[in-house]
């Protein structure tokens, strides 16, 4: 299969946050002070969890962020090759059976009927409204009474499969577990466990039924729930990016310098927090999806072009997001400025940029952290919100705003359909409570008055 490589731009800069993680959990290796931080954060059972759930969370937003495009079938020899402008990612190549199932309308989860009655032409020639079969639910089952004994069967093959994978991966941690052993394997292993036999038994029913049911145009709920991940890491992520950078250089330079740049600061921050940011944030939107719509031909396709307004959605909630680290670091900072190894500096000559980047920005690392682990949940959630209210991510990205917003007509059918709003509802609950957890123990790790606390309490006891 010839295809061409597509890199969009949140591709891009999310591959390039991974490797600058990597390169910085690399160089905390090779430093002990800023290793022993990171110690105590996974020496935490619920830390050791959440890292794994959140690592399978990673691994299918990052397969998610491989793109391409498949060429078209040749008209003659010799003509030029000419590729779909359909972009597609590798999740969608392995989820090419549920991409495309061909069905009409809702289907309950593991259903081999639509949910729906339609007018059906029945073999004596009369017409009868009835349930009728899936194109591709049950599809394989030449009774459908025959589903259970179906299904149980699929459930033993993918827990068989998830349990294989699940004895080479104890395999592969052992020896970890002999170089690090303070660190609870044992939580970590359970968890993938778990999460094997989950990911198995969902697989190998996928093949033959839709495991989440489906939704109004017959699409694989399962499907769009994976789909949504990317989009609520790109939104948590990439939006760091514009924060970071304006709320640790203005929160530390307002506490270093007083004076007329700390009310100047303060006075920006202030103003931006009186705006009504979802009113900002429609704003900025709905004026870049016009220019995106003045302009077609800077965005070759339909995902390009949903990409680019992804993209600035992260932009316009970092610039939105950056003020509350920055009056954290502002007051950090006013205290580190007195201390006696900043007046030292002052009294050797060094310059401004220097102590802010030698002295302070290190001595502020934890509330950096720990501030940006605590707000990855807010961001994630900040699209659900967005997206149900119509000012979020392009309508052709699949998000778990997006499926929330549609879901809320099918609550009031009757009978409810509910899985599309189930589905979305355990996604999210999962990744923010993971989130919050590690947050938790980052906190617990790296903020210094929670540990002299701590220590406290138990020379107390």
């Amino acid at each position: 299969m010839a295809f061409v490589p597509v890199i969009l731009w949140t591709d891009a800069l999310l591959w390039l946050l991974a490797a600058a993680a990597a390169g910085y959990l690399w160089h905390c290796a090779r430093s002990p002070h800023l290793a022993a931080p990171w110690r105590r954060v996974v020496k935490s059972r619920a830390a050791v969890v959440s890292l794994a759930v959140l690592t399978g969370y990673g691994a299918v937003g990052f397969a998610d962020s491989l793109h391409f495009r498949v060429a078209l079938p040749a008209a003659a020899a010799g003509e030029p090759v000419a590729y779909s402008a359909e972009v597609l990612s590798v999740l969608d190549l392995a989820l090419a059976h549920l991409r495309r199932s061909g069905e009409t309308t809702y289907s309950a989860p593991l259903a081999a009927h639509l949910f729906t009655r339609e007018e059906l032409r029945l073999p004596d020639g009369r017409l009868a409204r009835a349930y009728p079969r899936l194109r591709y639910g049950g599809a394989q089952l030449k009774d459908a009474a025959d589903k259970g004994a179906d299904i149980a069967w699929r459930v033993l093959a993918g827990l068989g499969g998830a349990a294989l994978l699940w004895a080479l991966a104890g395999a592969a941690l052992r020896p970890l577990r002999r170089r690090w052993p303070e660190v609870p394997w044992g939580a970590g292993y359970a968890t993938l466990g778990v999460a094997l036999a989950l990911a198995g038994a969902a697989f190998s029913l996928s093949l033959g039924y839709h495991v989440l049911g489906t939704d109004k145009v017959g699409q694989d709920v399962l499907y769009l729930s994976l789909k949504s991940i990317r989009t609520s890491l790109v939104i948590g992520t990439l939006t760091t990016l514009v924060m970071l950078p304006l709320g640790a250089m203005l929160g530390v330079t307002a506490g270093y310098f007083k004076g007329w740049i700390d009310d100047l600061i303060q006075y920006l921050y202030t103003t931006l927090n009186s705006i009504p940011a979802v009113l900002l944030i429609a704003a900025f939107v709905l004026m870049m999806q016009v220019y995106i719509d003045g302009h077609p031909q800077m965005f070759p396709t339909t995902a390009q072009r949903a990409d680019v307004r992804l993209l600035l959605l992260c932009v316009i909630l970092g610039v939105t997001s950056w003020t509350g680290l920055a009056r954290l670091l502002r007051g950090e900072a006013l205290k580190l400025a007195e201390l006696e190894y900043v007046q030292a500096a002052h009294a050797f000559g060094v310059s401004h940029l220097r102590i802010l980047t030698r002295h302070l920005l290190p001595n502020v690392a934890h509330i950096i952290i720990i501030s940006l682990v605590l707000d990855f949940s807010g961001l994630v959630l900040a699209e659900v919100v967005l997206s149900y209210v119509g000012v979020g991510v392009d309508p052709s990205t699949i998000s778990f705003g997006i499926m929330i917003n549609a879901a809320r007509l099918e609550m009031a059918r009757e009978p409810v359909v509910w899985w599309s709003l189930a589905a979305a509802f355990f996604f999210l609950l999962v990744l923010v409570l993971a989130a919050n957890l590690l947050a938790d123990a980052v906190r617990d790790g790296f903020d210094p008055r929670v540990r002299v606390g701590g220590a406290l309490r138990r020379a107390a006891a």
